[in-house]
């Protein structure tokens, strides 16, 4: 309770952090925070090319099979391999400052939170003017994906933070592992073509049962399966909790290690 607490007396230092990085994430672009929309369409329009005209699917409408799995993945993939190094990043402010060391994680998860969520306007109005719409009573559930995503990144951001400051090459290996996290997620396929006999190690993945939910409320427009989703929930709140209980004994020598 102490954690939370002192968190909540820093709530304006994390919303403070969260503006700031994203006022200053294209400073000095030209094109400047266009970004944010034109980074996922882009790798939209990438995927779209390869899997549609090089290696081709049946898949009705792939760019929105793809685009409403591909902006949720982006964020989870920016938390795991970005989020490693928030903590060194800010090593003066660590040494020189004193906060709750929580902060940063979860600014650097809310600030990558806030990205998706205004990419999700992309997404709304490409469904509209598809013609494929929206289903007002699935997307009633889409704020339960949306958490449970956001605990099950934030809590791996916890983790790999602090054990960055560690030790330094995880932000590295984690770009690898990411990469293939991906190939492992669908992503840019159905689960429904994996062999029956190794599905199960993909639904071992909570971010499977996560992607499939954001396809069932927005490209099939349907409830998300509760089951599948509740098992994702379980595992984003676990990792969340044991993020911040790994966290909280790392933080300690913190400032010895930077």
């Amino acid at each position: 309770m102490r954690i939370w607490y002192e968190l909540y007396r820093y709530r304006e230092m994390i919303f403070s952090l969260v503006r700031r990085d994203l006022k200053g994430r294209y400073k000095g672009s030209a094109l400047g925070f266009l970004w944010t929309f034109l980074n996922p369409l882009l790798q939209l329009l990438i995927y779209t090319f390869v899997f549609s005209i090089v290696m081709r699917n049946d898949v009705k409408d792939y760019y929105l099979f793809l685009f409403v799995a591909l902006v949720p993945w982006i964020f989870f993939s920016s938390c795991v391999a970005g989020g490693s190094n928030c903590i060194w990043s800010q090593k003066e402010m660590v040494k020189k400052i004193y906060f709750p060391r929580e902060v940063l994680p979860i600014s650097f998860v809310l600030s990558q939170f806030v990205n998706m969520c205004l990419c999700f306007l992309v997404i709304f109005g490409v469904l509209v003017f598809s013609g494929r719409g929206i289903d007002l009573i699935a997307i009633l559930y889409l704020p339960v994906v949306l958490l449970v995503e956001f605990l099950l990144a934030l809590g791996i951001t916890m983790i790999t933070s602090a054990c960055t400051v560690y030790f330094r090459d995880l932000e590295y290996i984690l770009s690898i592992i990411t990469m293939g996290w991906q190939f492992l997620t669908p992503v840019m396929y159905s689960v429904e073509i994996v062999p029956k006999k190794i599905q199960f190690i993909f639904y071992a993945n909570p971010m499977t049962s996560i992607i499939e939910a954001y396809r069932d409320i927005l490209y099939i427009g349907k409830i998300p399966r509760l089951s599948s989703l509740g098992i994702a929930f379980l595992i984003g709140s676990f990792l969340f909790l044991f993020g911040t209980m790994v966290f909280e004994k790392l933080q300690m020598r913190f400032a010895e290690e930077l």
